[in-house]
Formats: C-alpha cells, sequence, structure tokens
C-alpha cells in the first residue's frame, strides 16, 4: 500500500497546532514562579544548539578536525564579544585553512 502524503502532511500540521495551542489553553494565568519563567526562556536556546551542534562538526568537507577547528575559533571570537558576523567569518576561514593545511599534510 502506497503511503498518503496528504495523511502525513494533516497529522503534523495537527500535533504543531496542539504544540502551539496547549500552552494557551492550560496557563490562563500569568507565570510568577521565577524558575519557570527561567527555564522557558532558555529552551530555545538550547533547543537551537542540541539541533546546530551535531551540523557543526560533521558539515566540513574535512571531516570532524575542521569542524572542531571552526567550532573553537568561533567560541573564542564570540567569547570576546564581537558581532555575529565576525564570528562566522573568523569560523569560516578557520575551517577553510584547517582543511587546506589536512589536504596537504595528508
Amino acid at each position: 500500500m502506497k503511503p498518503n502524503i496528504y495523511v502525513y502532511i494533516l497529522v503534523m500540521a495537527g500535533v504543531t497546532y496542539l504544540i502551539r495551542m496547549l500552552p494557551l489553553v492550560l496557563f490562563k494565568k500569568e507565570i510568577t514562579s521565577s524558575f519557570v519563567k527561567s527555564f522557558l526562556y532558555y529552551v530555545p536556546y538550547a533547543c537551537l544548539a542540541a539541533m546546530t551542534f551535531p551540523a557543526i562538526l560533521t558539515a566540513t568537507a574535512g571531516g570532524i578536525l575542521s569542524g572542531v577547528v571552526g567550532l573553537v575559533v568561533a567560541l573564542i571570537v564570540a567569547y570576546k564579544e564581537k558581532s555575529l558576523l565576525t564570528v562566522a567569518l573568523f569560523a569560516c576561514a578557520a575551517v577553510f585553512i584547517a582543511e587546506r593545511i589536512m589536504g596537504f599534510v595528508m
């Protein structure tokens, strides 16, 4: 039996709607707990990090080593409070240089 793509789309639309609608229905009062507020504040950042971290290490052509070099450079530049564009440019340059060096060595 061939799966029907429209059924998949309908199920995903329902799940997405429920996830977005349930908090509005269940929590009618303002959240006063500072713990819950701080937890909810950091959830998007944690989800974004969990989704992108594996890709940072494996997306480069040179393998994990060049990805790690780019990550370390990005962390150092970000720690120095540079802009997002600067961090991205330095990380890309570091990956490029690392892959060129690995190309000569290997």
